[in-house]
């Protein structure tokens, strides 16, 4: 029996949740959050498409109870404050830093041989911030960002292309910021084919841009953090290790002297499966690429500086 936590029950947690029970990745979801009611209605919610869906995934819902989460295999950290219009995720951090760490302790508390998956933003930082507070083996700690922009990256290719989204390939490296991100042009592709063959510069130029303030665009047009998208790509995270999937997969990841980082969570290609990271893709990146992720870098180093631990 399988079995996923997801901590904070708002538009990104339930839709993971609901994502994961939709797609069958795990035998029992668990969402948790400290608004009394919200996990349980949403819970209920979710259950009553059942037999809708032909789900045969058990889904409940608790208010600040830990306990229901016991033995979770996974469990999955949404909570904090979501951006307003106009916010930097990096503004978040002071009110997050003390809810993921809170959440962190008490998760393990029921479940210390889980796979954590980060969503929290700032999302890097908080990566690593749960890296500081659990102690545990780098491989179980897993941020989720680059996945998120990973799909943001083949969306804008696609529309650009005129092309079908699930024929497009591409992902995007460095912090999960707007001025952080590093989507890799040069490895994206259409059925195989280079996108930079099939594009002129300054299509490309534009594509690599919206897709960088992708999360910005959609506060600014929603009042919110968006959720359809974070939520899905939080799923495939959670589902490649449940699975054992061994699935490629950017994600935000301890480096301990891969791309000449240390001591610093950031987005890399990750194979993903039964324990976590299982392993850390080193790309080979050009003199213009390595100059764009050492400054990407350098910003994720600066922001986990302003961690109160």
């Amino acid at each position: 029996m399988s079995k996923v936590t997801v901590v904070g029950a708002g538009n990104v947690g339930a839709t993971a949740a609901n994502v994961i029970a939709i797609r069958e990745v795990a035998d029992e979801v668990v969402m948790i959050d400290i608004k009394e009611g919200v996990s349980e209605g949403k819970a209920m919610d979710m259950m009553q498409t059942a037999n809708l869906l032909d789900m045969n995934t058990k889904i409940s819902g608790v208010t600040n109870d830990y306990e229901a989460t016991a033995n979770s295999d996974v469990v999955v950290i949404t909570s904090g404050i979501p951006r307003k219009p106009g916010m930097t995720r990096e503004e978040l951090i002071g009110v997050n830093a003390g809810i993921v760490k809170q959440v962190t302790e008490s998760v393990l508390k029921h479940s210390p041989n889980a796979v954590i998956v980060c969503v929290s933003n700032p999302m890097d930082t908080m990566t690593y911030l749960i890296h500081k507070v659990s102690g545990l083996p780098k491989n179980r700690i897993i941020g989720m960002g680059g996945a998120l922009d990973s799909s943001r990256f083949k969306y804008y290719l696609s529309k650009a292309l005129g092309a079908n989204p699930n024929e497009v390939e591409g992902f995007v490296i460095g912090g999960h910021g707007d001025t952080t991100m590093i989507p890799m042009r040069r490895y994206a592709t259409l059925r195989g084919i280079p996108c930079e063959t099939l594009l002129d510069k300054e299509t490309m130029d534009k594509v690599v841009a919206d897709t960088m303030v992708g999360g910005a665009t959609l506060t600014k047009l929603l009042g919110t953090s968006a959720w359809y998208a974070p939520g899905a790509a939080t799923a495939e995270v959670v589902e490649a290790v449940i699975h054992d999937q061994d699935a490629i997969i950017p994600c935000s990841a301890l480096l301990d002297g891969e791309y000449g980082e240390k001591d610093l969570c950031i987005g890399v290609p990750c194979v993903l499966g039964k324990g976590g990271i299982k392993k850390i893709i080193e790309i080979d990146l050009n003199e213009e690429e390595k100059e764009l992720f050492a400054k990407s870098a350098a910003a994720v180093h600066k922001t986990n500086e302003a961690l109160p631990c």
